[in-house]
């Protein structure tokens, strides 16, 4: 292999889908649905995130209550950093959870908005303790990022500002893939960002209308908008239904993901 195709494979992008289910993951609790009931493995929802790696570059968008199991699942024996999307629990409550990475390689990287970054500091103060910190904390450097593009790795990342309700959150733009998830609506103007990409990810919750999420059909006018070559829909409830039915009736490269579905662009 010549140097060029090495730089080429090394700067490609590898996504796994460590999860793709809503804020109860599914099966939930004590439901009778028939997609918690399910025996399909594709049925099986941890709570939503995804795997990003390039090189030897390894980060993760979100750290929710599933982290660790997703990094057994994955054999996830690096991680470099996380990027947050917004501060719910579903994204963010595995934190705690770093400490192996953070243990062997120093500290972990971690990149948020300002309003992710106050909300850590006060559900995980005894991580962020600058007295008194408990010695098996695990080490975080924190960086905050806006609305502007940041470089990681080498990699130009473009932060997406969306809305999930009328709370401002972020999906993020990595070369001609984009993810985002919790959204119900996108002003043009961080839609310009989404243009001509080979693979977008992003969130429909259900058949029906939610307040804060887009359900099908609001994520298929969105993806029908924006035309990228292949899409990965995301944060699923249960109330979207079978993994199988829904696959049927969903246009053509418009996928439902599911847990430990990997790609590469």
């Amino acid at each position: 292999m010549g140097y060029l195709e090495y730089f080429c494979l090394m700067s490609k992008l590898a996504i796994t889908f460590l999860g793709t289910g809503t804020s109860q993951g599914i099966p939930v609790i004590g439901s009778d649905h028939p997609v918690s009931l399910s025996e399909d493995p594709k049925d099986k929802r941890l709570r939503s995130s995804v795997k990003i790696s390039w090189g030897e570059h390894v980060y993760v968008i979100d750290c929710g209550p599933d982290f660790r199991q997703q990094m057994l699942n994955s054999s996830t024996n690096r991680l470099d950093g996380i990027l947050f999307t917004h501060f719910h629990a579903d994204h963010t409550a595995g934190l705690d959870d770093v400490r192996p990475y953070s243990l062997r390689y120093g500290h972990l990287d971690v990149y948020a908005d300002a309003s992710v970054i106050e909300n850590l500091k006060e559900r995980f103060g005894y991580i962020f303790a600058t007295e008194g910190r408990y010695a098996g904390a695990p080490n975080l450097k924190v960086t905050k990022f806006s609305n502007e593009p940041f470089e990681l790795s080498g990699k130009k990342i473009i932060p997406i500002e969306v809305l999930h309700g009328w709370m401002k959150i972020y999906g993020f733009r990595i070369d001609n893939f984009a993810y985002i998830t919790d959204a119900k609506r996108v002003e043009e103007s961080e839609m310009e960002k989404l243009r001509d990409l080979d693979v977008l990810v992003v969130n429909a919750l259900r058949i029906d209308p939610h307040r804060t999420h887009f359900n099908l059909e609001e994520a298929l006018d969105f993806i029908e908008k924006l035309k990228p070559k292949k899409t990965y829909l995301t944060h699923i409830s249960q109330h979207l239904g079978l993994h199988a039915e829904v696959s049927k009736n969903l246009p053509e490269n418009v996928f439902l993901a599911y847990d430990g579905l990997s790609i590469r662009l």
